[in-house]
């Protein structure tokens, strides 16, 4: 009997995944606990194995293609058997992808229909497809893809097509690199474009004569083409979780400047086997035990005002912003919670995250200080109550008091430090002391150790 496989729920906001690649095509053997596809969910890109073996005799989501949890992406069974069915039931897979056998996707990993598909007079009721990247990579090897025979699902045009036709020097030319891009964006082929500049090479504007002289989509003064990234996978669920934050969330903020000194010596005696995130992380989470109010998350049988930390360490991955979490961070010594934090941000920017690791945080840091920032406000990543923004530490003059009363101005390294909370759950009052500990642990960090 054929067994439907659906799209699995990786992450506990998810609501949706994107399909990457099938790792076994149409009519290929599906094996139990073996790798199936890849998928982009809100999170990270993951490789999921087959639950069940046999045929696989339909791929109903292709590559690009967005499907909500439990939505059907393929069927497995056996060879031959009837699964009319299974699809009539499962109605068509939604998003960019298409099933194979009804205009397919490519095997580059883009999918045909959306944007690339073109009427040439062959395949499928007269339509043959080429997919995006293909036809990209048409425009910058110079390759008229319309004359060419495709390899992908029903003849699609896919890019392994085009750097065939590159290679066997069907075609031949040199282009600058902003002719080259600009072509890819109009869809114009560079083979067929004479060029005028220095021996014959393609300019931008040889670009532009070549299609006819049409005004670029409005992108400025400069007159750019408009570029559109769909907002989808993580990207997609930042946005939602950052309005919901800020339309649930009474956010409320505080900033303090920190005077560094006996951190950059502390760090300087460890051999810098820790770093200053480290060392402000181990204040943070010093810090929450010492103001519960603010290691707290509102529920709806009222505040829960929790007994561990739970720290939450904001990390920059290509398409956006993941938050891993070191589970009982009140546990680790310092060392140890270095360690923690190298070992879930390498995960994270290798796209090793498993659910549980960036779930059930309590509070959260984010560095942006490595990037130039003096300062900047954090928006609060829910349930939390809170979320420490920290900038770069630079050398500032400061106004110092001696023991004599006496005023002198003294340069020494200093950090800002901004402070988002849900004003629901914690006052102004208590938020800003919870601050001045952080402050008071950092100048003086044999305090926390």
């Amino acid at each position: 009997m054929a067994e439907r496989i659906i799209m699995p729920k990786q992450g506990l906001q998810m609501t949706e995944g994107t399909i990457i690649e099938w790792l076994v095509q149409e009519g290929g053997e599906v094996v139990e606990g073996k790798p199936l596809f890849s998928m982009e969910t809100d999170k990270l890109t993951i490789t999921i194995d087959a639950m069940v073996s046999g045929t696989l005799l339909k791929i109903v989501a292709g590559p690009g293609a967005v499907v909500p949890i439990t939505g059907l992406i393929a069927v497995v069974g056996k060879p031959g058997e009837n699964i009319s069915g299974v699809l009539a039931d499962a109605g068509p897979a939604s998003g960019g992808g298409a099933s194979a056998g009804s205009g397919g996707a490519g095997s580059d990993g883009s999918a045909a229909g959306s944007g690339g598909g073109v009427s040439t007079g062959g395949g499928p009721a007269g339509r043959v497809f080429v997919s995006p990247r293909a036809k990209t990579t048409a425009a910058e090897r110079g390759v008229d893809w319309k004359s060419l025979r495709g390899t992908g699902t029903d003849g699609m045009i896919v890019e392994r097509d085009v750097l065939a036709a590159a290679e066997a020097g069907s075609a031949s030319v040199k282009a600058t690199p902003l002719a080259a891009k600009t072509a890819a964006l109009a869809g114009v082929a560079l083979g067929g474009v004479p060029g005028s500049g220095s021996r014959g090479k393609i300019t931008r504007d040889d670009v532009e004569r070549a299609r006819g002289g049409r005004a670029y989509a409005a992108g400025g003064a400069s007159g750019g083409r408009k570029k559109i990234v769909p907002m989808r996978g993580m990207r997609k669920i930042i946005a939602e979780r950052m309005k919901q934050s800020q339309n649930e969330n009474a956010q409320a903020a505080h900033r303090v400047s920190v005077r560094m000194d006996e951190a950059v010596r502390l760090r300087a005696a460890l051999e810098k086997a820790v770093g200053y995130n480290d060392l402000i992380a181990m204040a943070a989470v010093r810090a929450l035990l010492d103001f519960p109010e603010m290691n707290a998350e509102l529920t709806a049988e009222g505040i829960w005002q929790k007994d561990f930390v739970n720290l939450g360490v904001a990390v920059a991955v290509d398409d956006g912003l993941i938050v891993p979490v070191v589970k009982d961070a009140d546990l680790l010594s310092l060392k140890n919670l270095a360690l923690a934090i190298k070992e879930l941000s390498g995960k994270a920017r290798n796209g090793g995250l498993e659910p549980a690791d960036y779930s059930g945080g309590s509070f959260t840091i984010s560095n942006l200080g490595m990037f130039g920032l003096e300062e900047f406000t954090a928006i609060i990543n829910p349930p939390e109550a809170g979320i420490l923004a920290i900038g770069m530490i630079e050398d500032t003059p400061v106004a110092v008091t001696g023991i004599d009363g006496g005023k002198s101005v003294e340069i020494h390294p200093v950090m800002k430090l901004t402070l988002s909370y849900d004003h629901r759950v914690i006052d102004g009052a208590p938020a800003a002391k919870f601050l001045a500990r952080i402050r008071e642990y950092l100048e003086n960090p044999c305090k926390m150790l």
